[in-house]
């Protein structure tokens, strides 16, 4: 005997061979539900008005950033090598303290602009750096600092490392 399906008692069924006008007289959208007030227009705060000191960091940071392609060639020319290993540590704790200022919220876009073209002054100094380790150190540093301030961005101008390849072959004897 082949089954039968049996509706749940209780549950509507819709031959769709009738015609339903129980809804026929109705007026849809008639008295629409009434709209909430419109809000009350964002009151316009008060202008932002840095601290002294916060205005005096960010120039400080500036003056930095503007100067230092300057002594970062400085201390090559008086050291060679290792004046830029020196160069980059000191570049790497102000590099700290502008991600410090920037946490706090008090980085000003002046300081923000002046970082990213200090960055790119960096890489076009053309430093006869021998070293891999502290041309790769170097690198790091400005990436790391590009990554802080514009972090979407791909950036393509990082000096090519030159590690050099034996081609020897070895073989037994």
């Amino acid at each position: 005997m082949p089954s039968q399906i049996h509706p749940k008692i209780g549950d509507p069924i819709d031959w769709g061979a009738q015609d339903d006008f129980s809804y026929e007289n109705m007026e849809w959208f008639k008295d629409p539900p009434p709209r909430p007030p419109p809000s009350a227009p964002a009151t316009v705060s008060d202008p932002y008005i840095p601290h002294p000191e916060v205005v005096e960091k960010n120039d400080q940071f500036v003056y930095a950033l503007k100067h230092a392609p300057n002594v970062l060639y400085a201390r090559y020319k008086q050291y060679g090598q290792l004046g830029v290993l020196g160069w980059c540590s000191e570049f790497s704790e102000l590099i700290d303290a502008i991600k410090q200022v920037g946490f706090e919220g008090n980085m000003f876009l002046a300081t923000r602009q002046q970082a990213l073209q200090t960055c790119s002054d960096i890489l076009k100094l053309r430093l006869d750096v021998k070293m891999q380790i502290i041309i790769m150190y170097l690198s790091s540093q400005v990436a790391r600092l590009r990554r802080f301030l514009d972090g979407e961005s791909a950036y393509d101008d990082y000096p090519q490392t030159e590690f050099p390849i034996e081609s020897r072959q070895y073989t037994r004897h």
